[in-house]
């Protein structure tokens, strides 16, 4: 190591003195096979939040990093001595967002590599276990700087920026362009501080140990010892259960599979004589089971004889999508009230206010953006539907925040319309069509899609849908879903006759533990006022 590396870490040990002395938080990290989360201790308050599994490596001294993705973009590091024993991290702003990613620093010995930073896939949201890249903006070789965008990674929502955290040398890019289903934590590139190091790492590999190992497997793995168990003592002593099912599991045409393995396989209906095991001598993980049903082996095991078919892989947002409408289903009780509105007087005033918006430079105010507003009026009439059940409580919100529901290639987007109830009609307008266009770029940012205390669902107007039920869109308590404008003949204030009106199908869908059946109702009153008298919506 050189003389100046050594300086620069002595100064960096030095500010590490500054920081564990900080009393405003500090953090432990347990290295324990069943647990990647962080204590985090804050005014004398300890709370666990999750965390990124550091790597490990063979080395005496490492240096872990940590820094926290989130819009504050704060960033803490401390160094470990001994990785065998948690590490203290003190956190220089007090407070951690969601995002972490963890970077191990080795330093190298005799023959070893030199020193480098292994950056790990981050956790980009609270539900976020894996990531996909989608680009990276910097090259192998390239120099990079704090605060300077390494790569964009698909999240289970969004398609969100890496920065980098130190000034250095991208070495290696592990995982390249498109890479899919990159745990979080598992290392996606590797960077050095010396320029003359790059090519040291020309054809370097991750060592198996800091790849993210699921919790049960790791106790599974190191536990089976065949060569020393014998019957004697397994009649003698019933304990070691997971030797025992290994055991059994391969004699002549049997199979090594994990208990964890096995159970997963019988669930799905998978046949283990058709996984490939990359445990030891062959033995099937739970993972590699996992790994066969990404693959669509699960659909190839139902397909009929003789039917055509295509396999389409299912993106992260697809994929999260299917989770929380599952889940939104399975645990809050629906129930749906409807109403008809006559749009009319909407038609008109929406035909007054676009050639104003038009000599003002803005953009044109669609139905879909009155619906908005309306809706945000109304919540502000009604506020027990712009609600959440929170289990011990329901949490009411101060804050009208409307989730607009868009629809792209990419899965369904539900960007958000912060304080709708205090916003113009063109300030809408223009943040819903910003907002739609982003989602349909696929560079949507947290900022743009979190925090909505209700959804609004069109399919009437894009899509001719005369009528439909919505699922509610968790931890929300009710959406709001729009049908496509009919005429009807309809009895005039004259006996014997007739006119002609559009009416309007509007569906409540709601979360009975939240809004009661005449307080949902009430709502849909107050929405309907807004739509057929739109004047109202003005004031």
């Amino acid at each position: 190591m050189s003389a100046a590396q050594l300086l620069r870490h002595s100064r960096k040990l030095r500010s590490l003195q500054n920081a564990v002395d900080c009393e405003r938080s500090s953090l432990v990290r347990y290295f324990s096979s069943s647990s990647g989360s962080f204590i985090v201790k804050e005014n004398g308050v300890g709370k666990r939040t999750g965390g990124t599994r550091l790597s490990k490596h063979s080395q005496p001294a490492k240096e872990l990093e940590t820094f926290s993705v989130g819009v504050n973009r704060s960033y803490t590091w401390t160094r470990a001595f001994n990785s065998r024993i948690p590490s203290a991290v003190s956190g220089l702003n007090g407070s951690f967002s969601c995002g972490q990613v963890a970077s191990a620093r080795p330093f190298s010995s005799g023959a070893d590599l030199p020193p480098h930073q292994e950056i790990g896939m981050p956790s980009l949201s609270p539900t976020m276990t894996e990531g996909n890249i989608a680009k990276w903006l910097k090259k192998e070789g390239d120099k990079v700087s704090p605060g300077e965008v390494l790569c964009e990674v698909e999240t289970d929502k969004a398609t969100v920026e890496m920065e980098c955290m130190e000034e250095g040398y991208l070495a290696k890019i592990i995982h390249g362009d498109g890479a899919k289903e990159i745990k979080v934590g598992e290392i996606i590139a590797v960077t050095v501080e010396e320029e003359g190091d790059i090519e040291k790492f020309k054809d370097y590999k991750p060592s198996s140990s800091a790849e993210p190992v699921a919790p049960t497997e790791s106790k599974a793995q190191p536990e089976p010892s065949p060569p020393k168990v014998e019957e004697k003592e397994a009649s003698k002593t019933p304990e070691p259960k997971a030797p025992k099912t290994d055991e059994a599991s391969q004699s002549g045409d049997r199979i090594f599979a994990s208990p964890l393995a096995r159970k997963l396989a019988e669930d799905n209906n998978v046949p283990l004589s058709s996984v490939k095991g990359t445990g030891p001598d062959g033995r099937i993980l739970k993972a590699d089971i996992e790994d066969y049903l990404a693959k669509g082996g699960q659909r190839e095991a139902f397909a009929a004889p003789g039917l055509g078919y295509v396999d389409i892989p299912n993106a992260q947002i697809r994929k999260v999508t299917a989770n929380r409408l599952l889940a939104s289903k399975q645990t809050i009780p629906h129930y749906y009230l409807t109403v008809d509105a006559r749009v009319d007087k909407l038609v008109k005033l929406r035909g007054e206010l676009n050639p104003l918006q038009d000599a003002s430079g803005g953009k044109k105010i669609s139905i879909n953006d009155l619906v908005i507003k309306a809706a945000a009026l109304a919540l502000r009439k009604v506020p027990q539907c712009n609600s959440s059940w929170m289990n011990d409580f329901i949490r009411q919100y101060h804050n009208v925040n409307i989730n607009v529901a868009v629809q792209t290639e990419h899965g369904l987007f539900v960007p958000v319309i912060r304080d709708a109830d205090k916003k113009g009609l063109g300030t809408i307008a223009e943040e819903v069509k910003q907002l739609a266009e982003k989602a349909r770029d696929n560079s949507l940012k947290p900022a743009d899609y979190e925090g909505g205390t209700f959804t609004v669902s069109n399919l009437g107007g894009p899509f001719g849908i005369k009528q439909f039920c919505a699922i509610i869109n968790p931890p929300q308590s009710a959406i709001l879903a729009i049908g496509s404008a009919e005429k009807r003949v309809i009895p005039s204030s004259a006996d014997g006759q007739y006119e002609f009106g559009s009416f309007m199908s509007a569906t409540l869908s709601c979360d009975h533990r939240v809004i009661d059946g005449a307080i949902g109702a009430e709502f849909l009153k107050a929405f309907k006022g807004y739509i057929e008298n739109p004047t109202s919506m003005l004031l």
